[in-house]
């Protein structure tokens, strides 16, 4: 979980006979170049370096997350303070990117099944993108290894086989199982998945001190007190997101944010919900000095329900105006029968208003 340094040394061919390593390691190499192997990522970065289209296949890179256009094209923009690392990380890795929609996709699906799998979003799986470059044999200075740079006692505590022969960190769907595990733990600690991304590579205590340091469980306010390489960690995950997906997604918002996004959804579904309804209502124009509560109690209607269906309803009649009552075609009926009626207890009801207000003058 740390940046890659190092590639390992392949061992597991030393007990069987020469002229079938030498067999194997033929096939191997002639598969790999089928597969478009992806080489050395520093490589391609540097290559790259020249892309005049550091944003290839985004939709968008700054905006709001709760305007109405970002949620009705179901798209999550950028918060501004990723933007000029994004770009810049994009400037440098768009290239290679771009081959790894290609040669990548058998492991992006196989990440997916595991990762829905388990409960875990499946947009996870460009952690590994960053952790490894999808890549085995790849081992940090701290010792993690494999595509999800996974440290010796974390792979050991979820079950997988760690030895000087024989180490499951560099089996892909072994180390996806666990690391599926460690980050359903982690989200189960912090309930954030970008504060998630940061302790799956500085470890879940380095984030709780930097919260504590902060004052703040959000990452964009407490991310200086995170070493450099986990800030850059975390958005770096954000950039592949958005490189591969077009956009952003639940997982490169903060809680905070992602809170906003979906009461911001649920509202523009209730504002959906209530023009379908209404367009479907009886209509009734109405002049006089009705009082909406007055209204809804004689009806047995819930005011707030009252209020969605006939919005700015009290303010239009007292200043004179008619306004068109929707009702539900039910409520309406009663309405008509005991308009007179409610009509008399507003008007009793705006007198005793006007009376207590004149004696507290």
């Amino acid at each position: 979980m740390q940046e890659v340094i190092f590639y390992t040394k392949k061992t597991w061919f030393k007990n069987i006979p020469q002229w079938l390593s030498a067999a194997v390691i033929l096939l191997f190499t002639l598969v790999s170049m089928s597969f478009k192997n992806p080489g050395d990522p520093k490589k391609s970065e540097n290559s790259s370096r020249t892309s005049s289209d550091s944003t290839k296949g985004f939709k968008s890179l700054l905006g709001t997350n709760t305007n109405t256009e970002a949620i009705t094209e179901g798209r999550f923009d950028l918060n501004p303070k990723a933007v000029p690392f994004v770009t810049d990380y994009l400037s440098k890795q768009s290239n290679y990117f771009e081959g790894m929609k290609t040669w990548g996709q058998p492991y992006f699906t196989m990440y997916e099944k595991i990762l829905s799998g388990k409960g875990i979003p499946v947009e996870l799986k460009y952690l590994s993108v960053i952790e490894s470059s999808l890549q085995t044999g790849i081992v940090s200075s701290a010792g993690a290894l494999g595509p999800w740079q996974l440290m010796p006692d974390e792979a050991r505590r979820f079950g997988l086989k760690v030895t000087s022969a024989y180490d499951e960190r560099n089996n892909f769907a072994k180390s996806t199982e666990a690391a599926s595990k460690l980050l359903k733990e982690l989200y189960a600690q912090f309930d954030d998945w970008l504060l998630v991304i940061a302790a799956y590579n500085a470890g879940a205590g380095g984030v709780r001190r930097a919260i504590k340091k902060a004052g703040s469980s959000n990452f964009w306010d407490l991310q200086v007190y995170l070493p450099e390489e986990t800030r850059a960690h975390v958005k770096k995950y954000i950039a592949a997101h958005y490189f591969f997906e077009g956009s952003g997604g639940w997982t490169t918002l903060t809680a905070s944010e992602s809170k906003e996004k979906k009461s911001a959804i649920l509202n523009l579904q209730n504002r959906a919900e209530d023009t379908l309804l209404v367009k479907s209502m009886p209509q009734l124009e109405l002049s006089g000095k009705y009082n909406s509560v007055v209204i809804a109690n004689n009806l047995l209607m819930d005011i707030e329900l009252f209020n969605r269906l006939n919005p700015l309803f009290d303010n239009t009649l007292s200043e004179g105006k008619p306004y068109n009552l929707r009702l539900p075609a039910d409520k309406m009926d009663i309405f008509k029968n005991k308009r007179q009626l409610m009509l008399y207890e507003s008007v009793q009801l705006l007198l005793a208003s006007t009376i207590a207000e004149s004696g507290t003058k």
